[in-house]
């Protein structure tokens, strides 16, 4: 996975560039939490940047840390809290929050330590399930390398964690994908999707190294595409790691931005390990 930052860390840095604030970040956790370890928020004596969950915890989380800046800068803390009824918050864990006072001649060290690890995506097609699946990518910690056969077919002011590359034959864009990318073909040709399906498999012989590959279509269509590919060589346990359709089972819906948001939940889901539908 690369690391990056986020919008909400560049706004941080920046602003910190102009003023100091406190780091509000959850230490360690026990049962249920609304947010993990290493969720983080930046708090100044007016506004701040990010959430580590909302509710009283947060709201008591900012008091604390504008305590700390009218005081001016001291050392790090961090104090426990039980999320009970009487806090007004019912998730019944706890969590261990950390107050940091931090200024500008920390923002190399924040920005190395904050970045979010991105999990890479390569999505073969350009057309308006791919732009749909882009927008919906966008807030969350993948970057995407987006490929299309056609030239003009990628819109201006791609989000910055998009890279979009013109590839004709498109399959041959398969073999320089970084190791662990998960791969979305959706092309506008079937014939194409087959190829780039086909590159998928012969690569996985070789070095087993893409974790998910989604191929957008019917039972139908991947029915005609397991003969195809079972004649080019391709045996049943290979073919069984290719997913059609793809997006979670019982969303129905055909609009592009109700597959993305499909298609976006099943890769959610094979990040963190569990099931891909």
């Amino acid at each position: 996975m690369q690391a990056t930052p986020d919008p909400d860390l560049e706004i941080f840095l920046r602003r910190l560039q102009r003023e100091p604030a406190v780091l509000v970040s959850v230490r360690r956790t026990r049962g249920s939490v609304p947010r993990e370890t290493g969720t983080w928020m930046a708090v100044w004596a007016e506004g701040q940047v990010g959430t580590i969950g909302g509710g009283h915890l947060e709201w008591d989380a900012v008091r604390r840390a504008r305590e700390a800046l009218a005081q001016g800068a001291g050392a790090a803390q961090e104090y426990r809290v039980a999320l009970g009824p009487s806090l007004g918050q019912c998730c019944g864990g706890e969590v261990v929050l950390g107050l940091e006072p931090v200024g500008a001649a920390l923002a190399g060290e924040l920005r190395a330590r904050l970045a979010r690890p991105l999990t890479p995506v390569a999505l073969f097609g350009g057309g308006h399930v791919g732009q749909a699946i882009v927008r919906a990518l966008d807030p969350l910690p993948f970057s995407v390398h987006w490929i299309d056969s056609r030239d003009g077919v990628f819109p201006d002011g791609l989000p910055e964690r998009v890279r979009a590359e013109h590839s004709d034959p498109v399959q041959d864009a398969v073999r320089d994908l970084p190791a662990g990318s998960l791969v979305l073909v959706m092309s506008f040709s079937h014939a194409e999707d087959l190829d780039v399906v086909a590159a998928c498999l012969q690569r996985q012989r070789l070095t087993a190294d893409l974790p998910f590959v989604g191929l957008i279509g019917s039972q139908t269509k991947w029915a005609t595409f397991r003969r195809r590919l079972a004649g080019r060589g391709f045996h049943a346990d290979e073919l069984a790691r290719i997913t059609c359709p793809i997006g979670l089972p019982g969303i129905t819906g055909k609009e592009p931005a109700v597959i993305a948001a499909s298609v976006v939940a099943q890769l959610l889901l094979v990040v963190q390990g569990g099931t891909a539908g």
